[in-house]
């Protein structure tokens, strides 16, 4: 049976060191089952928003109302993507092949999953050994397994090290390129697993980075626009790649 977060609203109640819910709270943070919401906590609007943050909630409002109309408001925006901290192996297949789609789509679309987007997806795949555009119809029960594995990990690791930055704080800094990443944003730089140059397809406003080495037994995946532009000259390995560089020296 697959695992549902619940979500907790909270009112009333007072600081840290005599809050009702603190006791809960902890609890809760150990097996990341729920989603704590907080409204008017304290008698004044910004001191109910700082107190929610004191407290560590997912997200704080100023009163009760303003709580009830959040969340409701929060559920027009949810596509249906199933969370996979929060979800079994089964469950994570079944969204994954219910159509046949690139890896890369398949784990972008909030429609199917929530909260990977394009960044982490590349992360994921990299973890997993995973070409990009391989398609979901063609994975095997193996991969299938590798990829949950790579997705809860990843999200898992990524989530730690982003509240150990910023503590007790807000994120002063959002962005999706982070140092720690191992290819996301990191075009031409080397693999932290294997060295090989890191490689990129640019689509619209994105880009899918990924290492040939690591991920597509050293082939080099065309990039819509340079190919057409090089046509017989794009390279088709790791190693024409690195001959077409020198060329240009």
């Amino acid at each position: 049976m697959s695992q549902r977060k619940l979500r907790v609203g909270m009112v009333g109640g007072g600081g840290p060191a005599n809050f009702f819910g603190a006791p809960h709270r902890r609890g809760i943070l150990m097996d990341n089952s729920a989603e704590l919401t907080a409204g008017a906590l304290r008698s004044k609007p910004d001191e109910s928003l700082a107190s929610a943050r004191e407290l560590f909630f997912n997200r704080g409002y100023s009163d009760w109302q303003a709580l009830v109309r959040g969340e409701a408001a929060l559920a027009c925006f949810d596509r249906g993507g199933l969370d996979v901290l929060h979800s079994e192996l089964n469950d994570f297949r079944e969204k994954l092949t219910y159509e046949n789609h690139t890896l890369k789509r398949a784990l972008t679309d909030p429609r199917l999953f929530s909260g990977i987007g394009n960044a982490y997806s590349d992360e994921i795949l990299h973890r997993a050994r995973l070409s990009p555009m391989k398609l979901t119809s063609k994975l095997s029960a193996e991969e299938i397994a590798r990829l949950y594995g790579a997705v809860k990990a990843t999200l898992t690791e990524w989530t730690e090290k982003l509240r150990s930055e910023a503590g007790s704080e807000f994120p002063s800094k959002v962005t999706a390129f982070r140092p720690g990443m191992a290819v996301h944003g990191r075009y031409g730089e080397p693999c932290k697993d294997c060295g090989s140059p890191v490689q990129r397809i640019v689509y619209a406003a994105n880009e899918c980075n990924y290492c040939p080495a690591c991920q597509t037994e050293g082939r080099l995946l065309a990039d819509r626009a340079l190919s057409r532009l090089l046509k017989q000259d794009w390279p088709r390995s790791l190693e024409e790649w690195e001959l077409h560089i020198e060329s240009r020296r």
